[in-house]
């Protein structure tokens, strides 16, 4: 039995000497496995010393990208590489525990096509954080989106029929986790309390929480297409009533008709620009998978 485990990296010089012992501990009780780890980028030491640790290592696999592409991007490369009859993805900075992966092992075994950890805690992170996720899982469920589990990331086991169903996926813009649940393989929790990062800062950015926020409403879910005609209907009925009571109003001298009708404008050209956002988002997705450009390069590769 062979395992793979993928750990995208990106300037994670501070964590790496903490992370690989802590991983190779766990997977050197469980047999066969390879790690594959994806330089995503770095701008600091982090690919020299994953060269250093493929040299002396050879279960240790590097693939570098030519430049920073992205996290999601990053753990596909690792998928398409892998070999293992599971694959198990995994970040660098330790958050989530690998301790925890010999539990998603068995459960595997025990007919999982794939095991995703999910939070019971989640330390270290702001209320904003907290609030935020909460906000944005609550609303990909109204907009009828892909049900994904609340409190879960990219760390789990999936099998390998999952695996290969995930990489004949042709998308460009990758949520893994709703394209993990789309696939309707059966999916099982493992309830585990997340740590804080052993070293360094967070890489994801709020630019970049919010691409991948919104590649997951706009991959799963056309509802926000529909919701500029539910809102210009909202509008013209609350216009032609205001506009209505304005005008008995201005009669009776008590309003000026003027301050109405440019408020009335304001609200439709507002109502124009949302429509026009939405459809945007929308048409920028469409662009991209036109374009057919590969969504990472890969320089170099070490190991394979």
């Amino acid at each position: 039995m062979k395992y793979s485990v993928i750990i995208p990296a990106f300037n994670e010089q501070e964590v790496l000497p903490l992370s690989y012992p802590r991983l190779k501990k766990v997977m050197d009780k469980l047999g066969g496995y390879e790690l594959i780890y994806v330089d995503d980028g770095s701008r600091d030491d982090t690919l020299i010393m994953l060269k250093q640790l493929a040299k002396k290592d050879k279960k240790v696999k590097v693939l570098s990208f030519s430049r920073n592409f992205g996290h999601q991007e990053a753990v596909s490369a690792g998928m398409a590489k892998s070999t293992g009859s599971a694959v198990i993805i995994i970040d660098c900075d330790l958050q989530d525990p690998p301790e925890v992966i010999p539990q998603m092992i068995e459960k595997w075994k025990q007919g999982a096509d794939i095991v995703y950890g999910q939070r019971t805690k989640r330390k270290g992170e702001s209320v904003f954080k907290k609030l935020t996720a909460w906000v944005y899982y609550k609303t990909l469920s109204l907009l009828g989106g892909q049900p994904i589990p609340r409190n879960t990331g990219d760390f789990r086991l999936i099998d390998r029929k999952v695996c290969d169903a995930l990489n004949a996926m042709p998308e460009k813009n990758r949520f893994l986790r709703g394209m993990s649940a789309w696939s309707g393989f059966t999916a099982v929790p493992i309830l585990f309390e997340r740590d804080e990062r052993a070293a360094g800062q967070t890489k994801y950015s709020m630019g970049k929480m919010l691409k991948l926020a919104g590649d997951g409403v706009t991959s799963f879910s056309n509802r926000p297409l529909k919701l500029p005609l539910y809102f210009g209907m909202f509008i013209g009925f609350s216009s032609t009533a205001y506009l209505i009571v304005s005008i008995v109003l201005s009669c009776m001298g008590t309003w000026a008709l003027s301050h109405v009708l440019f408020a009335i404008v304001f609200m439709l050209i507002s109502a124009l620009f949302v429509s026009l956002g939405i459809f945007g988002l929308y048409l920028a997705r469409i662009y991209d998978e036109a374009k057919s450009r590969p969504i990472y390069i890969i320089n170099e590769q070490i190991n394979f």
